[in-house]
């Protein structure tokens, strides 16, 4: 029987421009930021049932503009329904999600999966769900191994902050990677910050990552320990792409001189052109680069 807290918003597409669409609505609804699924010719993606009219309204007005430039969608046929119960909507995923090997290091493992780790192998402990994937999407891909190339560099930073945790997948990477160090996660979803704490416990690292939706620049409230006085060596935010240009100034005074700060979450054409608002602000572009698995999405990397 379908699962009452949660629903599906399903967008059909034209064939040729499934993978787009797909990416676009990813990249520009706030509501679908954690992915989207394709169906044949349909894109979906899942809200919280109490969500379902402000997700519609925001997919619709994107549609319109997609559709007025030229994109085979129509918002008069999105349409919702009611989702599976999550544990059925996660066994219907144990056909297609093994162990994924993201990074050099980095290696996620579902629950019903077993690896033998090797002795330089990471592992983190993660199922899907319909509030956040697994890691598997480029622009988180991109973002691990971006911490594998600045792991591999023999960098050592010993405070993260993961803006936009999601699942927690990018701060419980990091603290696995670098033993010794403490990741701050903040997301404005508490649905975010339970998995993120939950998904850490799993991982046996909860005791150092705090989450929080506290926003990125907001001041403490009384009696909360402020683990944000201080800047950190290293910034990371996989975010829509409007989402990164509105925290631009928190993110740059967020990350300490000499720190670097990954952006991910952004589609191909937007990345430089972002990577360059950041360095007009007073960073340094070491590189913006695309996905080898998925071209249309991006990253930049950038050091104060």
């Amino acid at each position: 029987m379908p699962d009452s807290s949660w629903a599906e918003i399903i967008v059909p597409v034209g064939a040729a421009d499934v993978d787009d669409v797909a990416a676009l609505i990813a990249s520009e609804v706030s509501a679908a930021s954690a992915g989207t699924e394709q169906r044949g010719d349909e894109v979906v993606f899942w809200v919280a049932a109490a969500d379902t009219a402000a997700a519609v309204a925001e997919v619709r007005e994107a549609v319109t503009r997609w559709q007025a430039g030229g994109i085979a969608v129509d918002p008069s046929r999105i349409r919702i329904a009611a989702a599976m119960p999550e544990a059925e909507w996660r066994d219907a995923w144990k056909k297609y999600f093994r162990v994924s090997r993201l990074t050099r290091q980095f290696v996620v493992v579902p629950s019903w999966e077993r690896f033998a780790a090797g002795p330089d192998d990471i592992a983190i402990d993660l199922d899907p769900g319909m509030a956040f994937g697994t890691g598997t999407h480029a622009s988180t891909q991109l973002v691990l191994e971006e911490i594998q190339a600045v792991a591999d560099r023999g960098e050592v930073p010993a405070r993260i902050l993961d803006v936009g945790c999601g699942s927690g997948i990018l701060a419980i990477a990091a603290v696995k990677r670098w033993r010794d160090a403490s990741c701050v996660a903040i997301d404005n979803d508490p649905i975010a910050i339970t998995a993120t704490m939950d998904n850490a416990a799993i991982n046996q690292v909860a005791g150092r990552i705090s989450a929080s939706t506290r926003g990125l620049g907001a001041p403490a409230t009384p009696g909360e320990p402020d683990d944000r006085s201080a800047p950190f060596a290293l910034v990371l935010a996989n975010i829509q792409a409007h989402v990164l240009r509105a925290l631009r100034d928190p993110l740059i005074a967020s990350t300490m001189p000499g720190g670097t700060l990954i952006l991910s979450g952004l589609l191909t054409p937007q990345a430089q052109p972002l990577a360059d608002e950041f360095v007009a602000a007073g960073m340094r572009c070491v590189h913006v680069r695309s996905s080898t698995a998925d071209p249309q999405w991006s990253c930049a990397v950038l050091v104060r």
